[in-house]
């Protein structure tokens, strides 16, 4: 199965100056927060006004904060009480400021997000727009001498909590489990037809990639979910015709140290946009959950003790029919 490709330009201006004034103190500290544009995007180009968009790990509720601003209604989940408070925030700013729709945050787990939800809400999402952790290579923020006037760079912000339950903390294999389980739960939320948007991306492990994108394509097919697309958010401006980076500072010396230790890494420059459809009625459901869960496991059993470039690894979860990934 082939899926339509297509690009969206979603860093026409930097991640801070997106979020500025649009957020309450602390919304900053949070170690993988979406991009707004990207949230946008997909709100204006898969509902209408007046619709209900959900975001099941909401965060710091990028997704609700955008969608209110465009006229939508939100729901958001988050594991984190932190987190949740600042999402419930963020949401009741947009409410009182140009945005017309009703934002409705809770606390508690994703997989078992019929049971958090509100009732009216069940079967009546238009659109679902989430994320699912990724390792902590990819996000964080780091301090230089310059800003501690201590020697050496502090990692911080690179955890979304202390909770070791949380989906942060665990094996890529319970991730995707965990994470399929979600997916069923927002197959539930969803009125058919509706949509669910997941940005992901790669990430490499001890020299192996992780190849996330495609592990998630085949977790929503295990959930009864139906591809549609799969696209690319730029993270990176366009000037001229030409890419403009922007990587941070944690990245740029994430990617040094992997290089010093001959991984090939490279500044992240965009974001995997996977497009499931909620099948109608008469659709026949996928047969694919535990063919994903034994791949995965087999997967985790991986030898992770090479860093040497000649012994990089890819990781995934493939459907059955072995036609997913890129």
């Amino acid at each position: 199965m082939t899926l339509p490709l297509s690009v969206w330009n979603t860093a026409p201006t930097s991640a801070p100056a997106q979020r500025k004034g649009r957020y309450v103190p602390g919304s900053a500290a949070h170690p993988a927060k979406m991009l707004p544009a990207i949230a946008a995007h997909a709100i204006k180009t898969y509902t209408h006004p007046g619709d209900l968009v959900l975001d099941p790990m909401c965060g710091i509720g990028t997704t609700l904060v955008e969608a209110l601003h465009l006229g939508r209604n939100a729901l958001g989940i988050e594991y984190e009480p932190k987190w949740a408070t600042l999402a419930s925030l963020n949401a009741r700013s947009a409410a009182q400021g140009d945005g017309t729709g009703t934002g409705t945050v809770r606390c508690g787990d994703a997989r078992h997000l019929t049971d958090l939800a509100p009732t009216h809400t069940r079967g009546e999402v238009a659109l679902v727009v989430t994320s699912p952790p990724y390792g902590p290579s990819v996000h964080g923020q780091v301090r230089s001498t310059r800003d501690t006037g201590e020697r050496g760079v502090v990692k911080k912000h690179f955890r979304y909590g202390d909770d070791r339950a949380n989906l942060a903390h665990v094996s890529t294999t319970h991730l995707l489990e965990a994470f399929t389980e979600i997916l069923t739960q927002c197959r539930t939320m969803l009125r058919p037809g509706g949509t669910a948007v997941v940005t992901t991306r790669p990430w490499r492990e001890r020299g192996e990639l992780i190849d996330l994108p495609s592990a998630v394509l085949a977790a929503g097919k295990a959930a009864g979910l139906t591809p549609a697309e799969r696209c690319v958010a730029l993270l990176t401006g366009i000037r001229e015709s030409q890419l403009v980076s922007r990587p941070s500072f944690f990245q740029m010396k994430n990617v040094r140290d992997a290089r010093r230790q001959g991984i090939p890494l490279s500044v992240i420059q965009h974001e995997d946009v996977l497009i499931f459809t909620r099948p109608g009625p008469h659709d026949a459901p996928t047969t694919t959950t535990q063919h994903c869960r034994d791949v995965t496991a087999r997967a985790a059993r991986t030898d992770h003790t090479s860093t040497s470039t000649a012994a990089v690894r890819s990781r995934t979860c493939t459907p059955r029919d072995g036609r997913g990934g890129r």
